[in-house]
């Protein structure tokens, strides 16, 4: 049983070397790779122990990583973490004292993309730039007043 238990641990912390995991991405992997149902437990509960394995501060920094880094909405951002197996829980209590900081990533998006967008014709990539911000989260609302604060208005 002891041998099984050391597999079960090296091979936790060697995914745990390459990036933060959830309670159930870790449980997830090692149930793939053949390890019981109760050395996976035994193996979550002890890595939580020391401190390896936690869900609260995974979700802070994925909410860090996905609003600043990959400019997500927050709904966007929820959705990822949901994901990643965090419980919804942890995700409402990370977000519920967020301000709103969709208008201004969206705009960074829209400024960025339009150096590209900026050859086709308007029509082009006002839908492109609508497209890919839905694509992200951003509600529709937000995606219009973004278009119209840059000059991006529907041709009739």
């Amino acid at each position: 049983m002891r041998g099984f238990q050391n597999k079960a641990r090296a091979y936790a912390l060697k995914l745990l070397s390459y990036r933060g995991r959830s309670e159930r991405e870790l449980e997830e992997r090692l149930l793939k790779k053949g390890i019981t149902k109760s050395e996976t437990s035994s193996t979550i509960r002890y890595f939580k122990e020391i401190g390896l394995v936690d869900d609260m501060s995974l979700a802070e920094t994925l909410k860090r990583e996905t609003l600043t880094t990959r400019l997500l909405s927050q709904n966007g951002a929820k959705r990822y973490m949901l994901n990643r197996g965090i419980p919804r829980g942890i995700v409402d209590l990370v977000f519920s004292s967020h301000e709103d900081t969709d208008f201004d990533n969206a705009m960074r998006i829209v400024e960025k993309k339009l150096k590209v967008l900026g050859k086709y014709p308007q029509a082009v990539a006002r839908r492109r730039l609508y497209n890919f911000l839905l694509r992200r989260g951003y509600s529709s609302g937000t995606i219009m007043k973004v278009l119209r604060d840059n000059k991006l208005k529907e041709e009739d």
